[in-house]
């Protein structure tokens, strides 16, 4: 008998092994909810630069892609068993435009007739960093401003 075969036929018989996850798919900046046939304590993902995974409740959890490329998760019961593990593969958004200029990279997210900058790793240092910062202050004034004005 085949050795991995005999030691699979063990597992499924002892049911150490859980049930598997469907894979998941998904572009870059999108995400999808996941359920699970039991309820779930902890989850692990394997490469968070590629994806995230946060649970909703003991049943759910989202995923988020955040760039190209593939990992997986595991998520574990109270006891610290496994109950389903997970492939995700997160691919480029077809609405992202790079421009190359010599060695430095630009990259733009083109979803109407107009472009805006998009930061994404890989693009050259200081624009990437510029962008990036103005990013941070529109979400900081937005959060000010969404805030509950305390003293009035």
């Amino acid at each position: 008998m085949h050795r991995g075969f005999a030691l699979a036929s063990f597992l499924l018989f002892t049911g150490a092994v859980a049930a598997r996850a469907a894979d998941i798919a998904l572009p870059e900046d999108e995400g999808r909810v996941v359920k699970f046939e039991k309820p779930v304590a902890t989850v692990y993902i394997a490469n968070p630069v590629v994806a995230d995974v946060n649970m909703i409740d003991s049943t759910h959890a989202y995923v988020l892609g955040k760039a190209f490329g593939a990992t997986n998760f595991i998520a574990m019961d109270a006891r610290g068993q496994p109950i389903e593990s997970s492939h995700v593969t997160v691919f480029g958004s077809s609405h992202l435009v790079t421009l190359n200029r010599g060695n430095q990279q630009f990259t733009f997210a083109c979803v109407t007739a107009r472009c805006e900058v998009s930061p994404t790793p890989g693009d050259s240092r200081g624009w990437h960093d510029d962008n990036m910062g103005e990013v941070t202050i529109r979400e900081d004034m937005g959060a000010k401003a969404a805030a509950p004005n305390e003293g009035h």
